[in-house]
């Protein structure tokens, strides 16, 4: 009688033992996924959300205050800013619209810690022809001519990618002399990635040249969209 007892004893202890393992599995992985999961949307607030302005409002999607509440301003300028870098235009921002934003949760998965490393190539790439193009121009005639690149590769008459457009015969004299491998500045770096997130003081531009260097007759017959600097930027 004692040894079925004991045995009953053990077979309880067991079971609440595995119930618990199970029970504590389940809630270890429910959290992951939860904080894999992050979104910032209508109703959110915080840092996370303040930071997230911060960038819109700089480069000039959101107008409204810089108060980390994700309100209805906020949400139309991450729609105009998903729209404009072609991610799913839901008002949400998840982990890649946070890539693009250039916001770093410390949540990010290995797929995102891929398309990080080929933005950091496109940055670094960018940031060459910048700097080979307009090192000295004003700071925001620097990130012009990068979004002019950005520009180009959603246009289909050019390369869909940065290092398409860049690298394509004869479009830019940086190529060509060789600038693209001068010493880079922080400002140039800076510059690409503000052009990669969205900025564009070109206005849309297609092309630039400087009225004092060019020999191209063909381009003062472009369309004149805003001059920066001693370029002009041009449709």
């Amino acid at each position: 009688m004692f040894k079925v007892i004991k045995r009953k004893k053990m077979i309880f202890v067991a079971v609440i033992t595995l119930v618990t393992y199970i029970i504590s599995t389940f809630l270890f992985t429910s959290h992951n996924m939860e904080v894999d999961a992050v979104t910032y949307s209508y109703g959110s607030r915080g840092s996370v959300v303040r930071e997230i302005q911060t960038r819109l409002k700089r480069w000039g999607y959101y107008n409204g205050s810089v108060d980390g509440i994700y309100g209805y301003a906020t949400l139309a300028a991450v729609k105009q800013f998903q729209k404009k870098n072609k991610l799913s235009v839901d008002g949400v921002v998840g982990n890649k619209t946070l890539a693009a934003l250039g916001i770093n949760t410390g949540t990010a998965s290995k797929s995102t810690a891929a398309t990080s490393s080929t933005n950091d190539q496109n940055v670094l790439l960018l940031a060459r022809l910048i700097n080979g193009e307009a090192r000295g121009e004003p700071y925001e005639g620097q990130v012009a001519v990068g979004a002019v690149v950005l520009n180009r590769t959603r246009d289909p008459r050019f390369p869909n990618t940065i290092a398409g457009v860049i690298y394509q015969p004869g479009a830019f004299t940086a190529i060509v002399d060789g600038q693209i491998h001068a010493e880079i500045q922080q400002s140039s770096i800076n510059a690409a990635r503000d052009a990669l997130n969205g900025w564009d003081p070109s206005g849309g531009a297609l092309y630039y040249f400087n009225p004092a260097k060019t020999t191209n007759k063909w381009i003062w017959s472009r369309p004149l969209i805003k001059v920066i600097g001693k370029h002009r930027f041009c449709s």
